[in-house]
């Protein structure tokens, strides 16, 4: 068996959250993670732009059996559907491998952590029906 070596990167063409970064700048915030964790950086697959559309991160999937992990440029490029990010998850971890996601500054390396990004998740889907505290939802 060949050994497991390096961090693929995962940058996306299309917004999330209803916000677009270039995908340079997607790649310098990946970077950066992968420096200060001192983990080795492998060229980031690019997802395309398509709505739903995660066919990039099926193949970084696949990738698992001789990488080390991937890094997300954000937790919210996952999909939004919650039994499949979990199906991710577990992925990732029957893989023997590690999950980033480099602009919430954290890594999802166990059951804890999942619970975490999914804390965050369920905090960013009730984000927009919140009230505004000026007497009307925005």
């Amino acid at each position: 068996m060949a050994e497991r070596r390096g961090f693929r990167g995962y940058v996306g063409s299309r917004p999330y959250l209803g916000n677009r970064v270039p995908q340079h700048v997607q790649n310098l915030v990946i970077r950066d993670c992968c420096r200060r964790h001192g983990l080795e950086y492998l060229l980031s697959a690019t997802e395309y732009a398509m709505p739903g559309c995660y066919m990039m991160l099926e193949r970084v999937m696949e990738e698992l059996p001789t990488i080390e992990g991937v890094v997300l440029y954000s937790l919210f490029m996952l999909p939004e559907d919650r039994e499949y990010r979990e199906n991710l998850y577990r992925r990732v971890f029957d893989g023997g491998a590690r999950l980033y996601a480099a602009v919430e500054g954290f890594a999802v390396t166990d059951a804890g952590d999942v619970a975490r990004a999914e804390d965050v998740w369920r905090v960013q889907q009730c984000l927009p029906r919140c009230w505004t505290g000026e007497g009307h939802q925005p």
